[in-house]
């Protein structure tokens, strides 16, 4: 009895300490979402306000009324139709070639032995940490020989040309996760390669392709610098580039400014809500091996 009692002593003891822990770490949590979403917070807080209380030095973190009149104004702002068309464009565009790239330069590192395999993956690693202006002169240069400066195009070969190491990484952790042995089991039962990669690895790969999809969205649909640079035409303006035009001589809308970059978020949330099952399973799984 004594022995036991003081086996279960010290754990009697340690309770307490780890609820506190445990305490201390939930409201750091949540803490740092608060923090986190306190920005999106005060963006449609502020797309919601009258246009003379977002001027106030006043500021309070609800507003005294609320108005649907910015968003009237962001909609009827020119080149708003063209803006969505052109985003939309570019981004599927380079999202589904980029994935279609990635998913076949991903299944040829990981299944294939081949010479200046692990130099490729180095160089690949090594890529995705140049910061995007050291790039940007000799990027012009080259799409401005090619006739690639105001076309879709040259931003949309840009974008998946910026998404391709990241997405080839992380889908080749889901390829040499599946066994080898499934995709010859199918062959052995009828089907081609083909349709062992689309009965059998494809559905595999589904998480890691959810995953990397969304990044390369979220790099596609918010990127500002390049499609700033690389696009002169007012009628080809993405929506982030198109944000500047509630700029003028006269000053700054900001009520409409808040309301259009609300509305513009709203296609990436929707997409995030919809995989994000996936998108969890890939960034976890995907990393265990390799």
């Amino acid at each position: 009895m004594s022995a036991s009692t003081t086996t279960n002593a010290p754990a009697q003891v340690l309770r307490p300490d780890r609820k506190r822990h445990r305490l201390g770490y939930n409201v750091l949590a949540l803490v740092t979402a608060a923090l986190m979403a306190f920005p999106v917070y005060w963006l449609i807080v502020s797309s919601l306000r009258p246009n003379h209380e977002i001027r106030s030095y006043d500021q309070t973190l609800w507003p005294s009324s609320l108005t649907f009149d910015n968003f009237a104004r962001a909609v009827k702002q020119d080149n708003f139709a063209t803006a969505i068309q052109s985003s939309l464009i570019v981004s599927v565009t380079a999202v589904v070639g980029g994935m279609i790239i990635a998913t076949l330069a991903a299944l040829a590192i990981g299944r294939f032995r081949f010479f200046g395999r692990k130099a490729l993956m180095m160089i690949m690693i090594l890529v995705q940490m140049l910061p995007p202006t050291a790039m940007l002169i000799p990027i012009y240069l080259q799409l401005n020989a090619l006739g690639g400066i105001d076309e879709y195009w040259g931003l949309i070969v840009v974008y998946l040309v910026s998404t391709l190491p990241f997405a080839t990484i992380m889908i080749r952790g889901f390829v040499i996760n599946i066994p080898v042995e499934l995709e010859e089991s199918a062959m052995v039962d009828g089907c081609t390669r083909m349709g062992a990669f689309r009965r059998v690895i494809f559905p595999l790969l589904a998480p890691g392709l959810a995953a990397a999809s969304i990044f390369a969205l979220v790099n596609a649909w918010n990127e500002y610098l390049f499609a700033y640079i690389l696009i002169n035409d007012n009628s080809k303006y993405t929506l982030n580039v198109w944000l500047m035009t509630f700029t003028t001589e006269r000053g700054t809308d900001y009520g409409a400014l808040m309301a259009a970059s609300t509305l513009i978020s709203i296609p990436v949330v929707i997409f995030f809500m919809i995989i994000q099952g996936k998108m969890a399973t890939g960034l976890t799984s995907g990393a265990v091996k390799g």
